[in-house]
């Protein structure tokens, strides 16, 4: 079992020999390795199951080295880049030859991060090379948000997690593409498209979908699965739906009645959509405890993060 401690010469050492190690990031815990060496990326890979053709997000402490592992960057990447990073978002540039096409997924682009948790950045800054890191779960399973959660998941295969707390953000980075003429959102995550049209000034192009050949993590149709079934979408009606199976729920702001309250997750009671964005991943993994069936998940307000919040259980409920 991997231990987890709070010791970064410990996790740096283990990433410079090829090894992988579980990080604290603000968004969610992420499994790192060296991004330039495809062995060690290939053991990401091997360990989450994860299918190749499914990219990753390589991560530095800040720009200063980014023109090592990217072409070219535009005034659109450099106003997000100073309003917002470090922070949960992802850039998609086009890479240059030093980024192994594994990271990729055999695109020309890669996708770069610039993480904000303190620990994550500290870890960087000792490391002369940058971080490939997806998260540190099982592939399609439910991104962890605590050092026990990977543990729970992936600790008889890696080397060493790094303690950081609770992630604060919860949800994962939001992934802009400005690898072509106009920009536009792959992925909702933790910083909404309200934030990033406000900083650019003009509307951006985002449409929820899925592929097959993505450009991006995040884009499969079915993922963050709880391992146990999920409807998504009017809470009442999904209930007379569910033919007296054991349910449990997860609502915005109001619990729901017929649930027990046991089996009930309000995510925020004062109606804020960060706090729930916090809670959710927590809250869809926590049932893994109880005696339900079946979870219903209500549609959030379509807005802000809440957008972010509809996708990811869309997606479960996919699976």
């Amino acid at each position: 079992m991997a231990k987890i401690g709070d010791d970064l010469s410990v996790a740096a050492q283990f990433l410079k020999a090829g090894k992988i190690v579980a990080i604290p990031t603000e968004t969610v815990y992420g499994l790192a390795a060296d991004a330039l060496k495809a062995d060690a990326v290939a053991e990401i890979f091997r360990v989450k199951n994860r299918p190749s053709f499914d990219p990753l997000i390589i991560h530095l402490a800040n720009a200063d080295a980014l023109d090592n592992y990217v072409k070219s960057i535009d005034e659109t990447f450099v106003k997000l880049y100073e309003r917002f990073s470090p922070g949960p978002i992802s850039y998609v540039l086009p890479k240059k030859a030093i980024i192994p096409d594994l990271v990729s997924a055999g695109h020309p682009t890669v996708a770069v991060r610039f993480p904000e948790h303190p620990s994550a950045q500290a870890l960087l800054k000792m490391l002369d090379f940058p971080l490939a890191a997806p998260s540190a779960n099982l592939f399609g399973r439910v991104s962890p948000t605590n050092a026990q959660n990977v543990a729970d998941q992936l600790g008889n295969d890696i080397d060493y997690i790094l303690e950081g707390g609770q992630c604060s953000v919860g949800l994962e980075s939001t992934i802009i593409d400005l690898s072509t003429d106009k920009p536009k959102v792959l992925r909702l995550g933790g910083l909404s498209l309200e934030e990033l049209e406000d900083c650019l000034g003009e509307k951006i192009d985002f449409t929820q979908n899925s592929s097959s050949n993505p450009k991006a993590p995040g884009m499969l149709s079915a993922h963050y699965s709880p391992g146990i079934p999920v409807v998504f979408g009017h809470l009442g009606e999904n209930l007379k739906r569910a033919n007296r199976q054991r349910c449990g729920s997860i609502s915005f702001c109001k619990p729901m009645a017929g649930i027990p309250a046991e089996n009930q997750r309000v995510l925020s009671p004062n109606g804020d959509l960060k706090e729930a964005a916090a809670k959710l991943f927590g809250s869809l993994r926590s049932f893994k405890a109880s005696d339900i069936d079946l979870i219903l998940a209500e549609e959030f307000p379509n807005e802000g993060l809440g957008r972010a919040i509809n996708d990811r259980l869309k997606r479960a409920s996919a699976t």
